[in-house]
């Protein structure tokens, strides 16, 4: 298993844990810990003993942010390659075949926000905190921010957080959809653990190719995304998976998927 600067990894059961570990920064993304990430990230995404992840943040924060300090000191071309890592990143945990639940424990709070919105599905602490405040900064979102989170709240309440830099609580991330469960701080990481492994009781394949319909169908109109659903679905017809998981519906037993 690898060991990194930045975060803690580690695998139990299937199951992947990935915490961002920079705590006296408050888990800020700097150059070193993106570069972390999105190794850690490729591992899982090749790893056959993975089923699915969880990504949280040690201490009281998630990831308050990009490390300013450094951004600071970058060239406006330093700048653009420091955005084009975070966005490599953002997509590689996006687009992994593996679903990602981040259970967002603190402050997910500019490039926090937009990896907390590259997960699958969000479980935040009732202590959660969360905002696109770039504009503060004489900048603005450049991790995705201002393409997922529209996606995802709509587009007129994107802008109104992003123009506004407002910092929103649990309650109003779960109120417009950002986030899909709150759950007092000390429950979040088990009620985060019994999602994951609950997907893990489910079919790899079928899970694998449910989300890259959904991935690949929000950038298209309606009938090319239903196309792509139905080759999607022949893909995982033609597995394993289909034979175990319908002759154990009909059998009345728990299905013992193989197919990865």
């Amino acid at each position: 298993m690898a060991n990194y600067e930045n975060l803690l990894f580690e695998v139990k059961d299937g199951l992947a844990f990935v915490t961002v570990n920079r705590p006296a920064a408050l888990n800020a993304l700097n150059t070193e810990l993106l570069s972390e990430l999105g190794d850690v990230f490729s591992r899982i995404d090749d790893a056959e003993d993975v089923r699915a992840v969880i990504l949280t943040g040690a201490g009281k924060a998630f990831v308050a942010g990009a490390d300013i300090a450094q951004m600071r000191d970058l060239t406006t071309a330093e700048g653009r390659e420091m955005m084009k890592r975070g966005q490599r990143v953002m997509e590689s945990i996006e687009n992994i075949d593996k679903p990602v639940i981040a259970a967002v424990n603190g402050f997910a709070l500019g490039g926090g926000c937009e990896l907390a919105m590259a997960c699958d599905v969000r479980f935040a602490s009732d202590k959660a905190k969360f905002g696109q405040p770039e504009v503060n900064l004489g900048i603005m979102p450049a991790f995705g921010g201002t393409q997922r989170l529209p996606r995802l709240v709509g587009k007129g309440m994107a802008k109104y957080l992003i123009f506004s830099a407002e910092i929103i609580d649990a309650a109003e991330a779960l109120r417009i959809g950002l986030v899909q469960k709150v759950f007092p701080a000390d429950e979040l990481l088990a009620e985060a653990e019994k999602y994951a492994r609950l997907l893990i009781s489910k079919s790899p394949i079928g899970l694998k190719m449910a989300k890259r319909a959904v991935n690949a169908g929000i950038n298209l109109d309606l009938p090319s995304g239903v196309a792509f659903e139905l080759e999607a679905y022949v893909s995982a017809s033609a597995s394993e998976d289909r034979v175990e998981g319908m002759a154990a519906f009909l059998e009345k037993r728990p299905a013992q998927f193989k197919n990865r």
